[in-house]
């Protein structure tokens, strides 16, 4: 099955060891997953670099296979509430 979200060794780090390290995971198409965690645990940093907001120290990720700072544009048909 593809995997709608991959991110491999996401690293982020602010210094005093503050941000995101090493973050690893894989969610594959038609699953449901929760982004859970307590505030400063870096889910809104993941989140950013996965649009491509942010430029990780190492690691990266993709949405449908495409990475979201040159592909920032293309990513938009996958991402948001659509209204009908």
């Amino acid at each position: 099955m593809k995997d709608a979200i991959r991110i491999e060794s996401l690293t982020k780090d602010y210094g005093g060891g503050r941000g995101i390290f090493d973050v690893n995971l894989t969610v594959e198409a038609g699953e449901m997953f929760g982004f859970m965690g307590t505030n400063g645990a870096g889910k809104t940093t993941t989140i950013r670099h996965m649009r491509g907001f942010l430029k990780p120290d190492r690691g990266g990720g993709r949405i449908s296979g495409l990475d979201g700072r040159p592909q920032a544009s293309e990513l938009m048909q996958y991402i948001g509430v659509r209204c009908v």
